[in-house]
C-alpha cells in the first residue's frame, strides 16, 4: 500500500517522477558493518510498496554485491516502475579500500556493462560518477555517458559530490537531472553555492546522509556503538562526538514537544527546504524506513523551523565529514568557505 503523502515529483527540469523519498541501499553491502540479507530484501521490498521508486545504489557498494542484491529485488518487483540510479568509478582493493576513481571514457563504458549485468537490467535510468575523476575532464566523463543514453542504456545523466564549476561545465554537454550530494541539519555546505547553482540550471537534488550516517537518528550513542565501522569518521569521535551528540539532545526536545522521532524532524527539515530535494533514506531494517517514512506524516512550521535552526546552527557540528584524505576528494568541498560542514 502506499502511504499517505509519498508524492511523485519530476527530478529536476527533465528527470524520470520519482517519489518523495528514496531508499539508499549502500549499508544493506559496506561501509556500515555486516547487514542481514533476508531483512535488507525485506527492507526493499517494504520500501517498494510504500510508494517509494527511486532506489539508488553504487557498483563498487560490496564490490558488486549491492547489484546483485538489487537484481533478486528486481525480479519480484515490475522494473519499469522503478528508478535505479547507479554510481560508478570507485575502485576498490582487494581489502575494500577506496584506491581512486575512473572517469575514463573507457572506464565508464566498462563499468556500464558490469552494471547491466549484474542488475539484470537492459538500462540505468541514472547514472553518476561517484565522484570526480582528476585526470579526466569531466566533460569527457558526461560525454561518454552522453553516448550511452543515444544508446539507450541509460536514461538520465546525475552528479554526485562535485562543486558548482563542475556542475556548469557537465550541464553544457547534456542535461543534468540531479546531482547526489550530503545534505542534513549538520551538513549544509552546499547551500552557499551548490544549491543556487543547482536551481538556477534546474537540477534537482538528492540528498544522501540525511541522519548524517545514524549520528542525528537519536539513536546513537557512544555507549552502545562501540567498534562501530563509523566511529573512524571525524564526527563520531572523542570530544567531537560528545558535543554533536549534545546537538542531538536539543533536537530530541523539539521532537518530543511535537510528539515524534528525532530522525522524523531531522528528515522533515531537509523535505522542507524544498520539493527539488529528494532524501535518500539508508534504512538497512524495516523499523528504520517506517520510523523514516513516518516524516511524511506532518509538516514543520515556521516556528518549528526556526526552533530548530536555534537548537542546531550552521557551522554547529563538530569534525569534518571525513578524514583529510576523503575530504580531499570531494570537489564539492571547493566550493565551502572552511570545509567543515
Amino acid at each position: 500500500m502506499i502511504v499517505e503523502g509519498m508524492k511523485r515529483h519530476v527530478l529536476g527540469n527533465a528527470g524520470p517522477e520519482v517519489s518523495t523519498l528514496g531508499l539508499g541501499l549502500m549499508g544493506m553491502s559496506d561501509f556500515y558493518g555486516p547487514a542481514d540479507t533476508r531483512e535488507s530484501h525485506a527492507t526493499i521490498d517494504a520500501a517498494v510498496e510504500a510508494g517509494i521508486n527511486l532506489l539508488d545504489t553504487g557498483d563498487f557498494y560490496g564490490s558488486g554485491h549491492n547489484e546483485l542484491l538489487l537484481r533478486e529485488a528486481l525480479r519480484r518487483h515490475d522494473r519499469d516502475s522503478l528508478e535505479i540510479s547507479v554510481k560508478f568509478g570507485a575502485m576498490r582493493d582487494p581489502d575494500g579500500g577506496i584506491v581512486g576513481f575512473d572517469g575514463s571514457p573507457a572506464g565508464v563504458k566498462n563499468s556500464l556493462a558490469q552494471t547491466l549485468q549484474r542488475l539484470g537490467t537492459d538500462h540505468v535510468d541514472v547514472y553518476r560518477p561517484a565522484r570526480l575523476d582528476p585526470n579526466v575532464p569531466i566533460e569527457d566523463t558526461i560525454g561518454a555517458i552522453s553516448e550511452m543514453v543515444e544508446a539507450g542504456y541509460v536514461r538520465h545523466i546525475g552528479l554526485s559530490e562535485v562543486g558548482s564549476e563542475t556542475i556548469r561545465r557537465a550541464a553544457a554537454v547534456h542535461p543534468i537531472v540531479d546531482l547526489q550530494i550530503e545534505y542534513s541539519l549538520i551538513s549544509r555546505s552546499i547551500e552557499r553555492s551548490i544549491l543556487p547553482t543547482c536551481r538556477e540550471l534546474g537540477i534537482g537534488v538528492t540528498a544522501y546522509g540525511v541522519l548524517s550516517r545514524g549520528l542525528i537518528s537519536g539513536h546513537w550513542s557512544s555507549e552502545s556503538n562501540q567498534g562501530d565501522p563509523r566511529t573512524h569518521f571525524p564526527r563520531f569521535r572523542g570530544e567531537n562526538l560528545e558535543r554533536n551528540l549534545e546537538l542531538v539532545e536539543q533536537l530530541r526536545s523539539i521532537a518530543r514537544e511535537k510528539g515524534v522521532e528525532v530522525a522524523q524532524v531531522a528528515i522533515a527539515w531537509v523535505l522542507a527546504q524544498g520539493s527539488d530535494i529528494v532524501p535518500l533514506i539508508g534504512a538497512r531494517r524495516r523499523d528504520r524506513l517506517t520510523e523514516a517514512l513516518g516524516a511524511l506524516d506532518f509538516e514543520l512550521s515556521n516556528d518549528e523551523l526556526a526552533a530548530i535552526e536555534r537548537a542546531v546552527p550552521p557551522g554547529a557540528v563538530a569534525g569534518q565529514r571525513y578524514d583529510e584524505g576523503g575530504m580531499a576528494l570531494l570537489d564539492s568541498e571547493r566550493d565551502s568557505e572552511d570545509g567543515s560542514s
